[in-house]
């Protein structure tokens, strides 16, 4: 106000138009409102007792909210003769897997939100965007709709992908997304850990390369299997069998973190599934 940084608004006065001095009046304010504060209105709905009458009603036909049907259970045996649905090349994070923006909207309705799935990590096969194979038809498709064909036909599917996959923001819609439409495993050189974590809480498998250089033996139309599984435990490998095209196949060692608690979840098919089966064994 007076043009220099020497000036003290306490003390020191300023020159108007006219030629005459004038000081700033002291600020003042209440620390609190002499009146106290609104109470608003108390809007909280405890919760019944015994909740398992409870039904949430939700339109059938809105396009912003939908509800939730648990994921199904580890079959129990090896998973096998899942397809590759994309092989993704250099950086993908969590706003690749499930971008944002107007697909916010969708937050609530996991079946449209999942219509953006992957739709801007880049395909080594092409190096184009959102454009994918669907091997049993052999035509090209959206990432999205080829993984949904997939999971209608019950085929299985992976994805593999590069180092510190899932890196960004923590948003949960990227490891319901490809749970909710036929995922069973990520498998990539490295991962970012809350993503990690995240596919882990839907029943994936997220798994990485003992050997990073086994990337590159993964062809887009190798059918996949993944073994071990009924011996899974902490710190030990599985391993995962890719069968060519031309009849060769080659058998990788993939790492994973899992934990006592979070292989619980795999098998129950969710951690959500794995609480609800400890409630239910508890009452």
């Amino acid at each position: 106000m007076a043009g220099s940084l020497d000036f003290n608004p306490l003390t020191d006065t300023l020159t108007a138009e006219d030629g005459s001095e004038l000081s700033l009046a002291e600020p003042f304010g209440d620390g609190l409102p002499v009146r106290g504060f609104d109470p608003g209105e108390d809007t909280y709905q405890a919760p019944p007792a015994d909740g398992s009458g409870v039904m949430v009603d939700v339109s059938p036909t809105s396009d912003r909210l939908q509800l939730l049907t648990p994921f199904d259970k580890w079959i129990g045996a090896d998973l096998t003769n899942m397809r590759i649905l994309i092989k993704v090349e250099g950086k993908c994070t969590t706003d690749h897997i499930s971008a944002a923006g107007p697909w916010l909207k969708y937050r609530g309705h996991l079946e449209n939100i999942s219509n953006n799935l992957l739709i801007t990590a880049i395909n080594s096969e092409n190096k184009e965007m959102n454009t994918v194979k669907n091997q049993e038809t052999g035509e090209y498709g959206g990432v999205p709709n080829v993984a949904g064909q997939y999971r209608d036909a019950g085929i299985n599917w992976v994805v593999f992908g590069d180092e510190n996959y899932g890196e960004g923001s923590s948003r949960e819609h990227a490891a319901l997304e490809p749970r909710f439409l036929g995922g069973r495993a990520i498998i990539v050189k490295s991962f970012a850990r809350i993503h990690e974590t995240n596919l882990k809480k839907q029943g994936m498998l997220p798994l990485t390369f003992s050997n990073k250089a086994d990337y590159d033996l993964v062809q887009p139309t190798d059918l996949v299997a993944i073994t071990g599984l009924e011996d899974f435990q902490p710190g030990k490998p599985l391993n995962c069998v890719l069968s060519h095209a031309d009849g060769s196949s080659d058998t990788i060692v993939l790492d994973h973190t899992f934990n006592e608690q979070q292989i619980e979840w795999f098998k129950a098919g969710s951690a959500l599934n794995r609480m609800k089966e400890k409630a239910a064994a508890s009452s």
